[in-house]
């Protein structure tokens, strides 16, 4: 029971098993199954009654650690989602959106084709085996009835703004380059102010945007890599405190 409370929640939350395209009885009959093929390997639960008061702390303890592990893969998968929202305002595309299958809202197209890539690349990485290796190694770190690690909501905290520094690390090139193309605008414009910016600057810094996520396409992998290292080494310190 214990193990299953813990990797539903884990499931519900976390990145591709959490996505509105798996459906709740998906995730619960997964849940079920990595619950059974993990409990030969897991520590022994307590004997606590599952129906008691203790019972009831137990639960609300595995159920909240389950989704702040899930959490922190999902602010991982947030970051290339800010990064591409920055990239798009910035050369005029912030208009265009599409549903996010990941999260089920509305994001710009180019946080779009981000996210479908980083998806990819967690995929092609093994990521979605490592998420269910992260599960069978947070019972052996913290066992169900172990105390609760206090730094834990903080340690999320921190994170959430390194997300918002990874972000933009990963859209700094082309937002310094969209800059300099808006300040070449500004002087033009006060050079000719008979000149409408609007009409030529629009598709000058649209098309400037979409030659800059190409070429800056060949370290968008290397960074969203460490990215999700960085969220692997933070789910395992959290839960050795």
């Amino acid at each position: 029971m214990w193990p299953f409370i813990r990797i539903g929640s884990f499931l519900l939350v976390s990145p591709i098993f959490g996505a509105p395209s798996i459906t709740r009885r998906v995730r619960i009959a997964l849940a079920f199954m990595i619950a059974w093929l993990l409990l030969p390997g897991l520590p022994a639960m307590p004997p606590v009654e599952p129906f008691s008061a203790v019972g009831l702390i137990v639960t609300i303890q595995q159920v909240a650690l389950g989704i702040a592990m899930g959490m922190v893969f999902q602010l991982a998968f947030a970051t290339v989602v800010i990064a591409g929202q920055n990239i798009a305002m910035t050369m005029g595309l912030g208009f265009a959106s599409a549903i996010d299958p990941q999260n089920g809202v509305q994001v710009p197209m180019v946080s779009q084709l981000y996210m479908i890539l980083a998806t990819l690349i967690f995929l092609s990485l093994n990521g979605h085996l490592l998420l269910i290796n992260a599960v069978h190694e947070s019972f052996r770190l913290m066992p169900v009835g172990a105390a609760w690690p206090i730094e834990l909501p903080w340690q999320i905290v921190l994170w959430g703004s390194n997300m918002f520094a990874n972000a933009l690390l990963i859209a700094l090139p082309a937002l310094a380059a969209l800059l300099l193309i808006n300040l070449a605008f500004g002087v033009m414009t006060r050079a000719a102010p008979q000149l409408n910016i609007f009409v030529v600057g629009f598709p000058i810094s649209l098309m400037a945007g979409f030659l800059l996520i190409f070429l800056t396409l060949s370290s968008y992998a290397p960074q969203v890599s460490n990215i999700f290292d960085e969220a692997f080494i933070l789910v395992k310190a959290i839960l050795s405190l």
